[in-house]
């Protein structure tokens, strides 16, 4: 379904409309053979909290950014080559559901759907682009990925030594290998990780002891860059920063807009439902935050049937003592 949208006017004007939303902040998306699969608002879960990201799926690419305006304007855009990307299902909980692991090899992390049917729609199409353009590619899958970071509100003692406990003045850190939550003393070095950083990244103490009797693959230049590389020093007071756009807040457009289902251009069910002649517009901000019990900035959380789903994650939605990075 999707090979006929190719070189559409439909697609084209689709595309443009997608890079209009992110303006200057993004980079041009359109290129031969490239389609919009499907958009739609998918909630993250992020280092302080879970947070409102509209997606875009292309037939080679994912692209997620964050929420200025509502249905108008996106910025810190993020690109994932499909040819990386992994999901995995999550079982619901009574915290959350409908959520499922999006692995790379630069960035992993937890996204949860509106409801049921959503997530199989958005896992469905995504595994659908991944199957076909390794297909096309003759490539492999990925194994290698990128460690999921635990959230901060899941450690209120070092993760590492078990007993350091996390205030304003000791700060929350993750281990770039294994996602954990350190204290500064239990992650004081760093070690290159080539499939996440050119540079040298910080991992906790249990992950460095083990990568540094790694064998590795690289050439002698690289591995002398790894030895040299790995015996460095953070500078802990400075911190450093993960280059992930979570540490930002939420711009949201006021007003209780419902949630939009998100829409998956291939299917026949939406090119039937639907002109294509209309650009479709990205989702509504309250989107999957809604259904988790949990609010969109400057709007009240929908009603939950579990009280305790939604006292724990409005927990989860508490600010957080101490930084991070």
């Amino acid at each position: 379904m999707v090979d006929r949208l190719v070189n559409s006017e439909a697609n084209t004007r689709r595309i443009a409309s997608v890079e209009n939303c992110f303006g200057s902040s993004g980079v041009p998306l359109a290129m031969q053979g490239r389609v919009l699969v499907g958009e739609g608002v998918l909630t993250k879960m992020c280092r302080k909290r879970p947070k409102s990201r509209q997606f875009f799926l292309f037939n080679d690419i994912l692209v997620y950014g964050n929420i200025v305006i509502g249905k108008k304007k996106y910025n810190k855009q993020h690109i994932m080559p499909l040819e990386e990307v992994s999901l995995e299902s999550i079982a619901d909980n009574q915290h959350y559901r409908n959520g499922w692991y999006i692995r790379t090899t630069t960035k992993s992390f937890v996204v949860y759907a509106a409801t049921s049917t959503e997530k199989q729609e958005w896992m469905a199409h995504i595994n659908k682009c991944v199957e076909d353009l390794l297909r096309k590619s003759g490539k492999k899958p990925v194994e290698n990925h990128a460690a999921v970071w635990v959230p901060d509100t899941e450690a209120s003692v070092c993760m590492h030594c078990k007993k350091t406990q996390f205030t304003f003045i000791q700060r929350r850190h993750h281990c770039r290998n294994c996602g954990a939550v350190v204290c500064a003393g239990c992650s004081a070095k760093k070690f290159l990780l080539p499939q996440q950083s050119t540079k040298p990244l910080r991992v906790c103490d249990a992950c460095y002891d083990r990568l540094k009797h790694v064998p590795s693959s690289s050439s002698g230049e690289d591995s002398a860059a790894v030895a040299a590389a790995s015996g460095n020093k953070l500078n802990t007071t400075a911190g450093d920063s993960s280059n992930d756009e979570d540490s930002d807040e939420d711009i949201v457009s006021p007003g209780g807009e419902s949630h939009d289902e998100p829409r998956f251009y291939g299917d026949n069910s939406v090119l039937s439902s639907a002109d294509d002649s209309t650009i479709a517009t990205p989702s509504s901000t309250t989107t999957a935050t809604s259904a988790m019990g949990l609010s969109v900035a400057g709007e009240p959380a929908q009603a939950n049937p579990n009280p305790t789903a939604a006292a724990a994650a409005a927990a989860a939605a508490a600010p957080v003592v101490g930084s991070h990075c």
